[in-house]
């Protein structure tokens, strides 16, 4: 009965897989989705649709862009569009010095420490924290930190699929919680900017919007999936029986220690530098007109500080523990950084003319208008219909894999619908982050899903998807419903999401 059962599983996993693998690559999606802007355009322009806009009463109607006028701007503005798009230079700057921290082996070395000095019984709350905190790098928690756990599993006589099973949760999972401001946060800042200007043309959506909330999400995943971990997974899945044994590098070389202790101090510097910036009344990184912090030169250029701190400590590391021999190495390692960001500015190129023609239609704010309406008729509070918006992301997320394009896509109508509810955009976009990062553990979309099926296979040739599916499932309820909760006291509570980061709106 068990197996008729498990088997009942598998085969719907793979109708979803099979189902979910016909959708079109996400920069395809994007380029459908411009050509359809285009026609629909047409369509409601020709149906005369139309809302009043609640701010200033002016009557908005669709504009077609299937016609001469429409070509005109489509081409006349297809460079700007995309060089204006706000996910883009932010996200760039940030890997360029990223790049270097990594390449040079500083990061994966300090999560390798972090992992190796953990006592035995917070050897998985290590290391969940270990792959949440690894997001700031990318791909290195996939690449590094998730097989690495496996091992560091199998030596402390632990199964290893444990160990996988709760990095891949802590990585992935966690994606969008950190303890750090990183390139995630710049590109979901500079989307949901687009959008909320649909209602408000001044309205920006910094890097920092939901720092306090990703700072205690990232405590809640950790503590989330240990007791996962613990609790459901190893008991599961109880004796490793198999023939691989630990050959874990539990002892750092002296370049790479001596490496660490210069990246230390060069970071140490940095911190004082901008503490001397910012503490004093008329700090040199404070607002040089009111002396504030929130709107200030450290706020603005804060994404220029990660990476230029990131380079340094990578550049300090890398002579020290001789990764880098010379300066072109050091360039080699910004060029391979944007090597690998050569999918997302393909991606983002199409996702900027697809906003940009959303923006010109009219469609997102007659929709948002008409959506906030009928939302408004519901009688639902902010916090039942952020739960709602989560539980709409989970689903979407099993189907779209980039948390990146599905928000290109989400955000001109959610942002706006919402706005004109009193709703802030911060508030929106912490809700995307919970319903999108809980879901990735389990969709066979994400990118790194396959290498963690690979990562599995070396411990038991008998993994399949449905496998995974079973492990990581536990995670993903986990993590919707927790994290669900804390955005949900998190609003009645009216804590702020992030520095000067709003809750409500005044609604006109």
């Amino acid at each position: 009965m068990q197996q008729a059962k498990r088997r009942l599983s598998q085969r719907l996993l793979r109708r979803v897989e099979a189902w979910g693998n016909t959708l079109p690559h996400p920069t395809m999606l994007f380029i459908y989705l411009c050509f359809l802007v285009i026609g629909v355009s047409w369509i409601g322009h020709y149906l005369g649709l139309s809302a009043i806009h609640p701010v200033n009463g002016e009557q908005i109607s669709v504009v077609n862009l299937f016609n001469a006028a429409g070509l005109h701007q489509i081409l006349g503005k297809m460079v700007s569009n995309f060089m204006t798009f706000a996910p883009v230079g932010p996200v760039l700057v940030a890997m360029l010095g990223l790049g270097i921290a990594e390449r040079s082996g500083l990061i994966q070395t300090a999560l390798r420490l972090m992992v190796m000095k953990a006592p035995t019984k917070f050897l998985t709350f290590i290391v969940v924290l270990a792959g949440v905190l690894s997001s700031i790098a990318v791909d290195s928690g996939y690449v590094v930190m998730i097989p690495m756990a496996g091992v560091i599993f199998l030596a402390a006589g632990r199964h290893p699929l444990a160990g996988i099973a709760a990095c891949f949760a802590g990585v992935s999972g966690g994606f969008s919680a950190n303890l750090l401001v990183g390139p995630f946060d710049a590109i979901l800042g500079g989307i949901s900017t687009e959008a909320a200007r649909l209602i408000d043309s001044n309205y920006d959506v910094t890097a920092t919007a939901n720092y306090y909330f990703i700072v205690v999400s990232t405590l809640l995943i950790s503590v989330v999936a240990t007791w996962v971990t613990e609790r459901f997974i190893r008991p599961m899945l109880g004796e490793y029986r198999g023939a691989e044994q630990g050959d874990l590098k539990t002892v750092l070389t002296s370049e790479e220690q001596k490496g660490l202790k210069g990246a230390f101090v060069v970071g140490l510097v940095i911190v004082v530098g901008i503490l001397w910036g910012l503490i004093p009344d008329q700090g040199l990184l404070r607002d040089p007109v009111t002396g504030g912090i929130i709107k200030s030169p450290f706020m603005s250029g804060l994404i220029a500080l990660i990476a230029l701190s990131a380079a340094l400590m990578g550049i300090t590391y890398g002579k020290l523990s001789g990764c880098f021999k010379t300066n072109v190495d050091v360039i080699k390692s910004m060029e391979k950084s944007m090597e690998i960001m050569a999918t997302y500015i393909v991606l983002m190129f199409f996702a900027a003319q697809f906003v940009n023609y959303f923006n010109w239609t009219n469609l997102g704010l007659i929709l948002a208008i008409n959506g906030a309406d009928t939302l408004k008729n519901s009688g639902l509070g902010a916090v039942p219909l952020m739960l709602g918006f989560i539980f709409f992301c989970t689903f979407a997320n099993l189907f779209i894999g980039s948390a990146s394009a599905k928000w290109a896509i989400m955000a001109p109508v959610f942002i706006p619908m919402f706005m004109l509810m009193g709703v802030a955009p911060e508030v929106v976009q912490a809700a995307y982050r919970v319903g999108d990062s809980s879901t990735n553990i389990i969709t066979p979309l994400m990118p790194y899903f396959a290498l963690v099926f690979a990562f599995m296979k070396r411990y038991d040739d008998k993994v399949g998807v449905g496998t995974i599916m079973t492990l990581m499932l536990p995670y993903s309820v986990a993590f919707l419903l927790s994290w669900g909760l804390l955005l949900s006291l998190w609003l009645m509570l009216g804590i702020p999401l992030g520095p000067g980061a709003s809750l409500f709106l005044a609604i006109p």
